[in-house]
């Protein structure tokens, strides 16, 4: 089982709480990064605090929830160890492991609903990184031209 982190602004705040609660029910290792009340916060904290929790190890893979899930993607991306996809349906979810390495899934919960969250997340925690041609790519994506 895989160790997670999970974090999110004030918008995802339940979404966040079910989707901790049935990742331990699986088996995994949860770590809930923030925010526990529903007081207006700032996604762009949230989403840093979960990169420097997946690129330091801390987590083997991160788990970036706000309104729309885009505010919370574009920080989690600004480390340059985290590859964060959004996505709101399980081939993309898969498609993100298997060909981007994605070490973080973002989504919207004002949305994508708890059932197709869980069905992202699953997607995305069981399909293994293609490797091969998707390499290179990868590789280029930690290291931008100057």
């Amino acid at each position: 089982m895989a160790r997670i982190a999970l974090a999110s602004d004030h918008a995802a705040l339940g979404l966040k709480a079910e989707l901790a609660t049935w990742l331990q029910d699986q088996g995994h290792e949860v770590a809930d990064l923030g925010p526990t009340e529903a007081a207006s916060v700032d996604y762009p904290d949230y989403g840093y605090k979960l990169a420097q929790a997946v690129s330091g190890n801390d987590a083997e893979f991160g788990v970036a929830l706000c309104g729309s899930g885009i505010g919370i993607s574009i920080a989690v991306n600004r480390v340059a160890a985290c590859r964060c996809a959004l996505v709101s349906e399980p081939l993309s979810a898969a498609l993100a492991r298997e060909h981007n390495d994605a070490n973080v899934i973002a989504m919207g919960a004002r949305l994508v609903g708890s059932e197709m969250a869980k069905a992202c997340l699953s997607a995305f925690l069981t399909t293994p990184f293609g490797g091969d041609r998707h390499q290179r790519r990868v590789d280029k994506l930690g290291n931008p031209p100057a």
